[in-house]
């Protein structure tokens, strides 16, 4: 689930940063493995749960901002007509719709989510794209061999995995050297006085959001997601320490959000 309309439009983002020795420090072990997450057989009931609605909450909570963060993650993987792309936790699959459309016909979009509801409503939706298959899976455990991809992507999935780093090592793992990792996801915005306003709406928006359609107490978990969640200099880092080089972060709806791309070394 993305941000919410503490973030709306307003100036031009900043252009990406490339990662910066010392100017954060190290991603703790626990943010590292995911900190105190709900179980995996729990988030996936909570995304069944959700699938109906989820989209057009997103775009209410966002104030139709989702779109226009979709197309800067399509734009960060580098990928044209032909090549292929991973999307991991793809939900219903409007990213991976995007990224069909990139690849064209003759290209292959695989869009991976462990909710069955999410999955058959992707596939409903996206029918007519040939290019676009959509599968069960876990983000943890890819069902494809190494370097079978040009790209993979991630986008406001993340902080649902128990493991932030082994997800950056799995997506890593699926992609030819040289293609590229991108994941979108909600930060805390800078500067602190900024952050502190946006995580206090953002606590009260989404179950407020949630309860429009009966689900307030579902939508208590999206902001207790983002408890202890990695800043985005943070999770720069985890993406090093995953093996990818040439990390950079571009900040979005006015810092937060976070679009990082890494590349895979080689290539």
């Amino acid at each position: 689930m993305v941000a919410g309309p503490t973030s709306p439009p307003g100036g031009d983002p900043r252009p990406d940063e490339p990662l910066a020795t010392g100017d954060a420090p190290a991603a703790s072990p626990s943010a590292a493995r995911g900190g105190n997450r709900l179980p995996e057989g729990d988030v996936t009931a909570m995304f069944d749960e959700i699938a109906p609605v989820y989209d057009r909450l997103n775009t209410i909570m966002t104030l139709r901002l989702d779109g226009r963060w979709r197309a800067a993650a399509t734009a960060a993987t580098g990928v044209g007509p032909g090549d292929s792309v991973v999307d991991v936790a793809a939900g219903t699959g409007k990213l991976a719709a995007a990224l069909a459309d990139r690849v064209g016909p003759f290209g292959r979009v695989a869009a991976v989510d462990l909710s069955p509801r999410m999955v058959a409503l992707g596939r409903a939706a996206t029918s007519d794209l040939v290019q676009l298959e959509f599968l069960l899976g876990n983000a943890l455990d890819l069902p494809f061999d190494d370097g079978t991809f040009d790209a993979a992507t991630i986008a406001f999935g993340l902080r649902n995995l128990a493991d932030f780093g082994a997800g950056f090592r799995e997506m890593r793992r699926v992609v030819r050297p040289g293609g590229r990792v991108v994941c979108l996801e909600l930060t805390m915005p800078r500067p602190r006085w900024w952050g502190r306003i946006h995580r206090a709406t953002f606590h009260r928006l989404a179950p407020l959001v949630g309860s429009m359609v009966g689900l307030g107490e579902t939508y208590d978990y999206l902001p207790a997601s983002l408890e202890g969640f990695p800043d985005a200099e943070q999770l720069a880092r985890l993406m090093v320490a995953a093996g990818l080089v040439d990390v950079t972060i571009r900040r979005l709806g006015l810092g937060a959000v976070a679009l990082h791309a890494g590349r895979v070394r080689g290539g």
